[in-house]
């Protein structure tokens, strides 16, 4: 750490995650935003500058080719690197992996996504899991919008002593709405070649404990995921003993159908309507109304937005790897305020 009190984070990698991770930072009051990296030279990192970030080019060309269309580039990635206490990689999938060998040889804490797998860094996060785990450590990886939202709501289910096994089927989102023009499906459905889709064994990367299977299928649509669940609870209990083990969790945002949140595009609206920047949705919005308990069989359904679910997992994430906040409850709170989650809960109501 730096003698700084603030702990300085660089982002390599100012796409769909990279920017959200980046804005994040710079909302949290124990955090200073070193810097972001990228290779384009069109609006995207022209938007990172445009809000006051310092841009820098992922290697000597990079910076040339980004001068050369007007940016204004502070250095190379190695130059942020040497700026920062940590490193937030936001690369596209299997890019991440290969820096892995530039973030050891600077001796940088660094952290990646879900697209790159559990054994690059020996350790997926989830906040509400296994935050203890991550703590001091030089890496980790934060897993997947499907996987988080699975670890996430069977962990408050296995928290309150009601989770023995789950399973769930997953509508995947064909591509990112700003890719939507260069590809994703149309006219089908696409079911993963394999039971079980990847997610289930990745919650187990988290959480070994986890009896869990997923299937899953791609839809053509790009909003965001929907999943149904199938739970066998540890014994009979009733719906409100249910939502009061969702309830305990400030990550899931019950909803309900009977307040014309009916579909994806609508809790998006609402999300503009909260003023939540990019739309995001950083809580797993859960239907209330819909859940269903028979005996000691639970099944409900939620909305996973794949482009900010896994935000407020990265902040805490660089808290525990840099020690700077030990329990996860109090990072968690400290995130939460910084983003506004709560606001569907306060706006809404628990009900």
């Amino acid at each position: 750490m730096n003698g700084s009190s603030k702990t300085r984070v660089a982002v390599n990698g100012y796409g769909v995650i990279g920017k959200r991770v980046a804005e994040a930072v710079a909302r949290q009051d124990d955090m200073e935003l070193a810097g972001v990296s990228d290779i384009g030279t069109d609006w995207r990192p022209r938007m990172a500058t445009h809000k006051g970030f310092r841009l820098y080019g992922a290697g000597a060309e990079h910076v040339q080719a980004m001068r050369d269309a007007g940016l204004n580039v502070a250095g190379t990635l190695d130059d942020l690197l040497g700026a920062a206490d940590l490193v937030v990689d936001c690369t596209p999938k299997r890019v991440a992996a290969k820096n892995v060998d530039l973030y050891r040889k600077r001796g940088i804490k660094f952290i990646l996504q879900g697209g790159e797998r559990h054994n690059v860094t020996g350790h997926s996060f989830v906040a509400e899991a296994n935050y203890a785990s991550a703590l001091d450590r030089d890496s980790t990886r934060v897993v997947s919008c499907n996987t988080t939202s699975t670890v996430r709501t069977l962990t408050a289910l296995k928290q309150a002593g009601l989770l023995r096994r789950a399973r769930g089927t997953l509508l995947r989102r064909a591509t990112d709405p700003w890719e939507s023009h260069e590809g994703g499906i149309m006219n089908t459905l696409v079911p993963e070649p394999e039971i079980p889709s990847h997610q289930g064994p990745d919650a187990r990367s988290v959480d070994p404990e986890l009896d869990v299977i997923t299937m899953a299928v791609k839809v053509p649509e790009t909003l965001a995921h929907l999943h149904y669940w199938s739970v066998q609870m540890t014994r009979k209990a009733d719906k409100e003993e249910v939502l009061d083990a969702f309830r305990a969790v400030s990550r899931i945002a019950l909803i309900r159908m009977d307040e014309g949140l009916t579909a994806l595009n609508t809790v998006k609206e609402l999300m503009i309507d909260l003023g939540r920047p990019h739309e995001n949705l950083y809580e797993v919005a859960l239907w209330g109304d819909m859940l269903k308990v028979e005996g000691d069989e639970l099944f409900y359904a939620y909305m996973v937005d794949n482009q900010a679910i896994v935000i407020p997992e990265t902040i805490d994430a660089i808290r525990a790897l840099t020690g700077t906040i030990r329990e996860a409850r109090e990072s968690i709170a400290k995130t939460d305020a910084a983003l506004g989650i709560g606001l569907i809960t306060e706006a809404l109501g628990a009900r």
